[in-house]
């Protein structure tokens, strides 16, 4: 049977199509008879893979409901609007806690490279030819092959719940923020001059649509779901509380169906058209499927740059990384503003769609039981044992197996060494075991696809290009390790990071360090870039833009499931404010677009468990910048955000004071930033704007489902604060709490970025349920103190504390009465 790549389906289940459920038959590696090379100049249009079976693997739609997160309906939901009625006065006891309980428990040298062109299949009928168009959005084809599957394969398909996720109550907690907020304003009066800002940021948005608008503001790249949530601030809790948890939900699993349910619910907000790729017929054996993958993914990444000239394709190629990231020392904007605005005109341009296909056809390999299969089919080769040199690889290659797209390699399971940079003719490395050494292996348009299995050993990887390590500017990169102690050492565009493609790189276990400079560990621009780590004590160490950063129409994501971690990022360059000096830092969770040239994408950090250490310098933890949505997300763990970095990134003394601007949940220039922290008594340093902080037309939110936290920013513009006109908002929902200073929650009525009365104000909150809280300004704990313009403190009992408190009262009323009857 003949497989062909067809784009006939329309994506419209929660999981959808993949490749999943491989109890593999282990049957000997094979050579696919075609070993055409594929030069820069003289790519194939597509390519086709002759198949050995028969079998067809598909996965099978979930039953639950799908990551198109409908969030807006329902009476006092977090999307309701100002106005929307709350049952609560002001001084009453925890709003409906019931209510949350019933909650949803170096660039590359492109001279004269020439795109790959995506044909269409040849020898195809007049009729297949029609299929293969892309459908239009509202198209709803059927899939393939449903009938067909054998019912031990549907009993083997997961099941992604996202309810199941994070603290049990968190959807219930996130939708009484809003009616909270409401019910102040409305109160106080403060209701209007909200719906003036409202209106006055939409008008900002609608204003600044245009690629040229005469300022530093336009809409390039803008996601609607940015523009969405800036509009209708009070839906950020909500939506950000159910995105991470579906993200998070997606890594959690072992199969395939779990990335590409993260992909999917990712995609529907980063403004990517549905898939109408049918992944066609799938053998079931590994070998076999892990050629038919490399065939598929590299189809795709011609279908992906198709859209461009020759002469867009090699600009794109040429400048990317060079304008994007080694030109550039501050983190807000580029040097070259004009270059950065016309790449991400080649960007958008682009075929996403296809890109993102390209993505979901990648991680079909990330699933237990494909792995386990593909591990074993070796040891039943006939030349298992039997050295096959490799021009590159020093140490034992027991096969090498020649594709249209490339060669695949079988290392053997003692230590190799691969210099993948002299081996650009392979597509695929599989390596049985023992303690390898990676180096380089840039993927780029001279080397579109590279993909590494690593079943074993404590592996290091180690380069100074650009586009390695599960990493790709203009191509589809993945990396898996599944076991080991490894590092992983880079300087830019690594470890998961993409520039115009497809990066993602799985560790599966071990205590793992990575260390890079600058777009590493989970950062995209225009394009996919993940990094996770599923187990393990794991150090994360890098310079800027890192660890989940989404720029211009890019989505950026780290997620380590458990261990207890440390993130580090800053310590290298200067920051862009002389009057507080610091580093640059730009990440854990953070979405920016570049200032004066494009809107941003989509950063997102999440942690599973563990008691964490984050280190961060300017911009970081959970913020969006410059029209763009940056979010974090902690599930569990007594975890310490310290703020600015302790050290220098080399190791040595700050040079800089230790001086942090811009953490832990906020936005910053038309930017909408959450952090969400589920359980653990938790710290929270850093020195100004932030801890839920909003500045200059933005949003910042910090939530805090649990636990005895402190809050120890001192100096000002920091714990639910808005400036600029903007909201900031701090959230906890329980615990003993401390709030160190004086600032918490103070609205301040000097705006000079806007015209006042016009633009509504500043809106500040401290929303605090249960325990026992203490506020450095003097705020009383289980009251609502006014502050400033537009500023609240709103303390509550929970339920339990306020029948406590009655019953104390009410046995003394009787003791009373019982000493006046004597």
């Amino acid at each position: 049977m003949k497989f062909r790549w067809h784009y006939l389906v329309k994506w419209c289940t929660v999981l959808g199509f993949g490749v999943c459920g491989m109890g593999g038959s282990g049957l000997v590696l094979g050579d696919s008879g075609d070993s055409r090379m594929l030069s820069p100049e003289n790519r194939p249009a597509a390519v086709e893979l002759a198949s050995a079976t028969s079998g067809v693997l598909a996965d099978e739609p979930n039953e639950m409901e799908g990551p198109e997160l409908d969030l807006g309906s329902g009476s006092g939901s977090a999307g309701a609007p100002p106005g929307t009625e709350a049952d609560e006065t002001p001084g009453s006891a925890n709003p409906a806690r019931e209510e949350a309980q019933s909650g949803p428990a170096k660039d590359s040298p492109a001279q004269n490279v020439a795109p790959p062109s995506a044909a269409e299949n040849q020898g195809a009928s007049p009729e297949q030819k029609a299929s293969d168009k892309r459908q239009t959005p509202g198209s709803s084809p059927t899939k393939n092959g449903q009938e067909g599957e054998s019912p031990s394969r549907k009993a083997s398909e997961p099941k992604i719940d996202p309810s199941a996720v994070g603290h049990p109550l968190a959807p219930g907690i996130a939708k009484l923020l809003a009616p909270e907020m409401v019910t102040q304003m409305r109160s106080t009066g403060v209701d209007s001059r909200f719906q003036q800002f409202l209106s006055y940021t939409a008008s900002r948005l609608a204003a600044t649509r245009g690629v040229y608008t005469g300022n530093e503001i336009n809409g390039l790249a803008r996601l609607s779901w940015f523009d969405h949530l800036l509009r209708e601030p009070l839906r950020v809790p909500q939506e950000a509380e159910e995105f991470t948890r579906y993200l998070h939900a997606g890594t959690l699993s072992d199969r395939a169906a779990g990335l590409r349910f993260l992909l999917r619910t990712a995609r529907a907000r980063m403004d990517v058209p549905v898939s109408t790729s049918e992944l066609g017929d799938q053998s079931d054996d590994p070998v076999e499927f892990l050629k038919q993958t490399l065939v598929q993914a590299y189809n795709l990444y011609a279908q992906t740059v198709k859209p461009l000239s020759q002469a867009e394709f090699t600009e794109l190629a040429r400048r990317i990384n060079y304008v994007m990231t080694t030109n550039t020392y501050v983190g807000h904007t580029v040097n070259d503003r004009g270059s950065a605005r016309r790449l991400v005109q080649l960007l958008e341009k682009m075929d996403r769609a296809a890109q993102w296909d390209m993505a979901e056809v990648l991680v079909g390999l990330n699933d237990r039981l494909f792995l386990e299969s593909l591990r074993q089919a070796p040891s039943r080769s006939a030349s298992a044992g039997v050295q096959t040199p490799v021009p590159g690889v020093s140490g034992t290659v027991l096969q090498k197996l020649e594709t249209s797209v490339g060669a695949i390699i079988v290392g053997g399971p003692g230590p190799n060494e691969y210099r993948l940079e002299e081996m650009k003719d392979v597509a695929a490395v599989v390596d049985l075991g023992g303690d390898d050494v990676y180096w380089e292996g840039t993927v780029s348009v001279d080397h579109p696809l590279l993909v590494i299995i690593d079943y074993s050993g404590n592996d290091r990887y180690q380069g100074k290009l650009p586009g390695i390590q599960g990493s790709a500017i203009l191509g589809g990169s993945l990396l898996i390790d599944l076991a080991g102690n490894d590092i992983y050492w880079a300087q830019d565009v690594a470890q998961g990071s993409t520039l115009g493609g497809v990066g993602i790189l799985v560790d599966w276990a071990g205590d793992d360090q990575y260390l890079g400079l600058r777009r590493v560990q989970g950062q995209a621009i225009g394009g996919v870039g993940l990094l996770i780590d599923r187990e393990g004590r794991d150090d994360y160490h890098a310079a800027m833009w890192a660890q989940g950063f989404g720029g211009p129409l890019g989505f950026g994501l780290i997620d380590d499931l458990t261990g207890d971690d440390h993130y580090y990022v800053g310590g290298r360059w200067y920051d862009s404010y002389p009057e507080t000096p610091g580093y640059e830092g730009w990440g854990q969770g953070v979405g920016s677009g570049i200032r004066g040239a494009a809107n941003g994408g989509i950063g997102v950090l999440l942690e599973g468990a563990g008691d964490d250490t984050y280190e961060f310098d300017y911009f970081g933890q959970g913020g969006g910048y410059w029209l763009a949505i940056g979010f974090a997300r902690d599930f569990a763990g007594n975890d310490r955000r310290l703020g600015a970095t302790l050290k220098a990134y080399d190791g040595s003394p700050r040079t800089q004071q230790r001086f942090q601007r811009f953490g832990n949940g906020w936005g910053c220039h038309m930017g909408v930033g959450a952090l969400i922290d589920d359980g653990g008594n938790d710290e929270y340093h850093g020195s100004i704007m932030g801890t839920g902080f909003g500045w200059d037309l933005s949003v910042g939110y910090l939530l805090e489902l649990g636990g005895d936290d402190h809050y120890l920013a001192r100096v000002g513009g920091v714990q639910g604060q808005g400036a600029q006109a903007s909201l900031g908002v701090l959230y906890d929902f329980e615990g003993a709490d401390e709030y160190a200073g004086t600032s918490q929650g103070y609205a301040s009525s000097a705006i000079t970025y806007h015209p006042y009365p016009t633009c509504g104000g500043n809106f500040s909150f401290v929303v605090d349920y249960g325990g026992l809280d203490s506020y450095g300004c003097g705020a009383k704990n289980n009251a609502i103190t006014r502050r400033g313009m537009g500023g609240f403190i709103v303390d509550r009992p929970k339920e339990e504390e306020l029948r406590a408190a009655q019953a104390e009262s009410s046995d003394s009323r009787d003791t009373l009465s019982a000493g006046a009857s004597r």
